[in-house]
Formats: structure tokens, C-alpha cells, sequence
């Protein structure tokens, strides 16, 4: 199994160890990933791409339900009235 977030992209980079002695080790950072189903699809997300589907003004920015288009442009019009 990949170590690669499905919705970002994000996946392992590779870096240093350094020890006391200031020695030099090759290591690899992976990024934090979790099983999640949505819709019944299994999918690996990292907990960054988790906190925000779990925030609802970012769905709303994203464009994900028709409703929230619909209130945006509602307002916007209510404020040109007054």
C-alpha cells in the first residue's frame, strides 16, 4: 500500500537524522494517514485533509452542496438591496 494522501497528493519525504555529534543518517518523513470510508470507498487521507472535511465552512468554500451556492448568492443579493 502507497504511503500517499488520496485527496492532496501529500507523500513521503526523505531528510537527515543528526545525531549529538552532528553525524548524518538518511531517513524518510511519511506523512500521517488514516483508513477513512466515504461512500463506501476506502480511501488514505492524512489528518490535515480529515480536519478539514470535519470543518463545514470548508465544504461550503469548496463548492461540495448546491445549497450553499444558492445562499451565498442569496446574500450577496440582499446586501446590494440594502
Amino acid at each position: 500500500m502507497s504511503k500517499v494522501c488520496n485527496l492532496c497528493g501529500k507523500k513521503p519525504v526523505s531528510g537527515n537524522n543528526v545525531s549529538h555529534s552532528k553525524r548524518r543518517t538518511k531517513r524518510r518523513f511519511s506523512p500521517n494517514l488514516i483508513s477513512k470510508k466515504f461512500g463506501g470507498i476506502k480511501m488514505q487521507i492524512c489528518t490535515a485533509c480529515l480536519r478539514t472535511l470535519k470543518k463545514p465552512e470548508r465544504i461550503k468554500d469548496k463548492g461540495l452542496s448546491a445549497k450553499t451556492e444558492e445562499t451565498k448568492v442569496e446574500k450577496a443579493e440582499e446586501k446590494k438591496e440594502v
